[in-house]
């Protein structure tokens, strides 16, 4: 009973801050914006809350089961060096919000390259890729409420119920809603993982036993290339480009740069974020490598169950409760913000644009767009397709891929448009050939997909470069 009471105090509390946002939000501006006026510390938590999803709850402890510590020193480094691009991508995405009142990235890319086929081109790129990322929150959600419950909660009730609730919460309280809830939701996920840590590694007898036992019977996960020499070279390389050049690129994350009160708040969420990882990261996977001594035999999919199966087995079933809330509230902050942004792209940068003679409600199209979008997401979670990591992947690597594009329009916009539109679209059905298998990824001698695309897309550019002399020459002129 304690469980559905915790779990129940958790959504009824979410639900009446959306209930009274939805008051606050006049506006589409308001809606889509919160009035961009976030502080420093609203900034931060809502970058950490919105981003720190299943991916890092479930994902990361089931990377860190099966790969070892080795899973740790890769996403902490890769992740932390990712605050470079907050600078590079943020500064310019917030000077070009403030003065031009841009809401999203396709509106400030379509603006700047005034070139339609390559403002729908990254429209279609964010329709498309962010679906994998968005359906493996749901996913995390099922399996928690599963295990929690000890299958009371089937999974497919407990996706359904997650996107049913994720759906009411965005269409009452907007973007307000979404930030003040992020705050809310980082500061227990924080407090949460912490505890969840020292009270499975109490159990099970202090670190150094933990370590000492595994150490003896797998010193694979010790080993700096981890389990089965995962992590060679060229991995490395691969998941630093992964994890630095995607994050800033999220739709949900680049919207945020946008509604900063002033770049100073900015320049410290920033810093603030390149510590973070550092710490928080190796909490879940410190999780998945204790697992070894009591869960020694999970494989693929099923090593998404480590931390829920430990905090079950390990930790009295209210305190189990709790965490997994606050691992509950990290999916609803990520999973909301992606539908707004997906459907502020789709009402903003779509249907506004196919009909410009006319000034349509925004927020009420927006609102009809989140509601399809939660739905095709159900479906795809109900399918459970892959791990968690492997769908996350997916996402971070389109994200990545386009990093370059995005990068030179904000910065050095003097190519010819048509090349912009080409170092998207060509890389992006690079990567899905290569995700899928229709071109072998052995050509690529141990790299993963997102390295050929992303070094494809910079390729492109630079022909682009060549072939916009003339463009440069007069605008030195």
């Amino acid at each position: 009973m304690i469980v559905y009471i915790i779990l129940a105090s958790y959504f009824l509390i979410t639900f009446g801050l959306g209930f009274y946002l939805n008051k606050k939000s006049t506006s589409a501006e308001s809606y889509f914006m919160a009035d961009r006026g976030l502080s420093t510390f609203q900034l931060f938590m809502t970058l950490i809350a919105t981003n720190f999803s299943a991916f890092f709850f479930l994902g990361f402890a089931a990377e860190g089961y099966s790969k070892g510590y080795a899973y740790y020193a890769m996403v902490a480094f890769g992740t932390s060096f990712a605050a470079i691009t907050f600078y590079l991508i943020g500064e310019k995405a917030l000077a070009y919000g403030k003065s031009k009142n841009y809401v999203t990235p396709v509106e400030l890319v379509g603006a700047l390259t005034k070139h339609l086929p390559t403002k729908y081109a990254l429209m279609f790129v964010y329709l498309l890729f962010i679906f994998p990322y968005l359906a493996l929150q749901p996913i995390g959600a099922g399996l928690i409420l599963e295990n929690l419950t000890d299958g009371a909660i089937p999974f497919f009730y407990g996706v359904c119920g997650m996107i049913l609730f994720i759906i009411a919460h965005i269409l009452m309280g907007g973007m307000k809603g979404v930030v003040l809830l992020d705050v809310k939701n980082g500061i227990l996920m924080l407090i949460l993982m912490i505890l969840a840590v020292f009270a499975i590694v109490f159990q099970l007898g202090g670190f150094a036993q933990i370590n000492s036992h595994t150490l003896a019977n797998n010193p694979e996960l010790f080993s700096p290339r981890g389990v089965a020499n995962h992590f060679s070279a060229k991995k490395w390389i691969s998941y630093m480009i992964l994890f630095n050049c995607s994050i800033a690129i999220l739709p949900q994350l680049f919207m945020r740069f946008m509604i900063s009160k002033s770049s100073l708040q900015l320049q410290r969420s920033t810093l603030l974020y390149s510590i973070i990882p550092i710490f928080l990261f190796l909490l879940p996977v410190m999780i998945g490598i204790s697992g070894h001594l009591t869960e020694p035999s999970l494989e693929g999919k099923e090593a998404d169950k480590i931390l829920s199966l430990m905090l079950v087995a390990h930790t009295p079933r209210w305190f189990a409760a709790i965490v997994l809330t606050g691992a509950l509230a990290a999916f609803v902050s990520t999973m909301d913000s992606l539908l707004l942004a997906l459907g502020t792209i789709f009402s903003r940068d779509l249907i506004q644009s196919i009909t410009p003679s006319k000034k349509i409600d925004e927020v009420k199209y927006a609102k009809y767009s989140i509601v399809v979008f939660a739905l095709i997401t159900l479906i795809i979670a109900q399918t459970k397709p892959t791990s968690i990591f492997a769908l996350g992947k997916l996402t971070l690597s389109a994200m990545a891929t386009i990093f370059p594009v995005m990068l030179l329009i904000l910065r050095w916009n003097r190519l010819k448009p048509i090349f912009y539109f080409l170092a998207i679209v060509i890389p992006e059905i690079l990567l899905v050939a290569l995700s899928f298998a229709w071109i072998k990824l052995s050509w690529f001698d141990g790299f993963l997909p997102v390295v050929p695309a992303f070094c494809l897309s910079i390729v492109i550019l630079a022909v682009g470069a060549i072939f916009s002399q003339n463009r440069l020459q007069k605008d030195l002129e």
